[in-house]
């Protein structure tokens, strides 16, 4: 792992919902950390995949280390300090853990029907309209 200046939250720049929920968090929760679209970085010098990418929102870490989905966003609360610390640490402890887990899924699943979302959300990247080689 190689510890980094700031943490990351890697996203699915192509989903519609994704990007809006970002761009939310971006004006709403004071965080230090770098935000960029799977489809613009590297990946493995994240520590990570494509086909994680593709799955759920990442977190890395200031020391490498990658959490994803609701975890992910339990890890950026938590870095956001202040009030934030408190649903931050609550996503990451069960049993609240598990049902944020569950929930995160079954959003994740569905995210082409969610506000902003569109018919491509739930393709695999490389068979998106636009998809970059």
């Amino acid at each position: 792992m190689t510890r980094r200046e700031r943490p990351v939250l890697v996203y699915d720049g192509d989903c519609g919902f994704c990007t809006t929920s970002v761009r939310f968090l971006e004006r709403h929760v004071p965080v230090d950390a770098e935000v960029v679209a799977f489809q613009f970085t590297d990946l493995a010098a994240l520590g990570t995949t494509q086909e994680r990418a593709e799955h759920e929102v990442l977190w890395v870490d200031r020391a490498g280390r990658v959490s994803g989905g609701a975890e992910a966003i339990g890890q950026l609360l938590t870095a956001a300090g202040g009030i934030w610390r408190v649903p931050g640490v609550a996503l990451r402890t069960p049993p609240v853990s598990w049902l944020a887990h569950a929930v995160y899924r079954l959003v994740a699943n569905n995210r082409q029907r969610m506000p902003g979302g569109t018919a491509a959300c739930m393709l695999p990247a490389a068979q998106r309209p636009g998809a970059r080689g």
